[in-house]
């Protein structure tokens, strides 16, 4: 099943009165939404009794809940001790998931640092190898691992860096940012033709089933030179990339993933909007 739902609260749930991420799950699904992405980006600060209760409201109302984890990670650093830190702040990410039910976690990968891509590459990879086996130890193993494409270019995390990090386990999921290839390309993705391109090439990487089940963000964005730059609203139009050259990729190829709108400040009612476009393909192909 194919779900849609925002990354951490709209404005529109704190302006209708809401306070607690708690109420997330039963007003996502008022939207007729169906997934979540927690956010531990400025460090794990959740304790175990409110990520139960999340958790627990999520699994009464549907909704399929990811976690992000801590923006500082850095897999790739030079010095041992970020190293061994960003294993701690990916274990830290897996607890809340355990209390929460969520199955995947998204991970920023880190920067390229001056030891060049390659290298950064290898530490990310060898990282990523320990963190599994400590995951695997803590009895976290059913939680999925999913390393971001990420939308700066002094950042690790190319399209084709992240496959060769999911080529190291068959449980790492790939979360392909379409706002950040699009920045990281300087604005490549304005077809349908260019979506497919994305998908052939991470089909080719990690195969058909894996991809049909990949993790994704997608907002419109804003880049300069060096990349992303912020992240824009779905009537932001000046900015792309647009999810209607996305969703016919999706229906054509049977494809299930997680979608997580990053918008700014509307990130559900844009993810209502992406779930509408998708529908309105199935329904005009008479597939729905």
């Amino acid at each position: 099943m194919i779900r849609f739902g925002p990354s951490g609260n709209s404005d529109s749930f704190y302006e209708q009165g809401f306070k607690s991420s708690s109420q997330m799950p039963a007003w996502l699904a008022s939207k007729g939404l169906n997934a979540y992405e927690y956010s531990c980006t400025k460090g794990v600060k959740v304790g175990e009794a409110t990520a139960r209760e999340i958790g627990q409201q999520a699994q009464n109302n549907n909704i399929f809940v990811s976690i992000h984890a801590p923006y500082y990670i850095n897999m790739s650093s030079e010095e041992e001790d970020k190293r061994e830190n960003s294993k701690r702040y990916i274990m830290e990410t897996l607890q809340v998931a355990k209390w929460m039910g969520a199955k995947r976690i998204v991970v920023h990968t880190g920067s390229t640092s001056k030891l060049g891509r390659e290298k950064s590459l290898e530490l990310a990879i060898q990282i990523l190898k320990e963190t599994l086996q400590m995951s695997d130890a803590a009895g976290f193993g059913d939680i999925s691992i999913c390393p971001e494409v990420l939308g700066k270019h002094n950042q690790l995390g190319t399209l084709e860096e992240i496959m060769e990090m999911c080529k190291i386990d068959e449980r790492l999921i790939p979360t392909i940012d379409f706002g950040h290839v699009h920045a990281r390309g300087l604005g490549i993705l304005n077809s349908q033709e260019d979506f497919e391109t994305v998908i052939d090439f991470i089909e080719n990487s990690i195969g058909k089933e894996r991809t049909k089940n990949i993790h994704c963000h997608f907002s419109r964005i804003e880049f300069s030179k060096g990349g992303e730059k912020k992240h824009w609203n779905f009537s932001d139009k000046e900015f792309g990339p647009e999810f209607k050259h996305l969703a016919p990729v999706l229906v054509n190829r049977k494809m299930e993933p997680v979608i997580i709108c990053e918008s700014r400040g509307m990130m559900a009612e844009d993810a209502a909007e992406m779930k509408e476009i998708y529908y309105g393909i199935l329904e005009n192909q008479n597939l729905f």
